[in-house]
């Protein structure tokens, strides 16, 4: 399971919300596209 199918999977039981995916993405552990694909938002730096 790749480090995106892993935060989706987190997304969608409720384990993880959009400050963590945030933080995510700040780490370099999905991309800005992954964000969107995964919460449906646009990710603009809101960081």
């Amino acid at each position: 399971m790749s480090d995106f199918e892993r935060v989706q999977y987190y997304y969608q039981k409720g384990w993880a919300k959009l400050p963590q995916l945030l933080q995510y993405v700040r780490f370099g552990v999905i991309t800005t596209e992954h964000y969107n694909e995964i919460t449906g938002l646009d990710y603009e730096g809101l960081a």
